[in-house]
């Protein structure tokens, strides 16, 4: 049996850059930094790509400074690269769920969705939201 979960909480460090594909399908991605428990560590800097319906929702209401918070899983992207024809990989968080977080002024933006700002298939019982 494997695990293979992320949790996150912080806040967009760039628009999300959108695309859109002939079949329908959308993805976003940007960037997330994570704050450590001491204010004078830099904070962690994560990758995240988001498909579907909720990529669409990133695109509309994320900015760069949106509080945010993520579940999802890693994954490793690999790729050659063009210039050395080095093997290259980056780790990637692929988000499952997403949630707007942040001040009032961005929860009203998010009551959109008619759920307390998250977009992740209704309302979760407080065993399913770990932040």
């Amino acid at each position: 049996m494997g695990v293979n979960s992320v949790t996150l909480v912080g806040r967009a460090g760039r628009d999300p850059e959108v695309r859109y594909f002939e079949s329908g399908s959308v993805v976003a991605n940007l960037t997330l930094a994570v704050n450590r428990r001491s204010r004078d560590e830099e904070p962690d800097w994560f990758n995240l790509e988001i498909w579907g319906k909720q990529a669409q929702v990133a695109a509309d209401y994320v900015r760069k400074g949106s509080q945010l918070g993520i579940i999802g899983s890693l994954k490793l992207d690999r790729w050659t690269d063009r210039a050395t024809g080095e093997e290259r990989s980056k780790p990637v968080v692929r988000v499952d769920r997403l949630e707007l977080l942040g001040s009032k002024r961005d929860g009203e933006q998010a009551s959109a969705y008619g759920d307390g700002g998250g977009y992740g298939g209704g309302e979760p019982s407080s065993e399913e939201v770990p932040f």
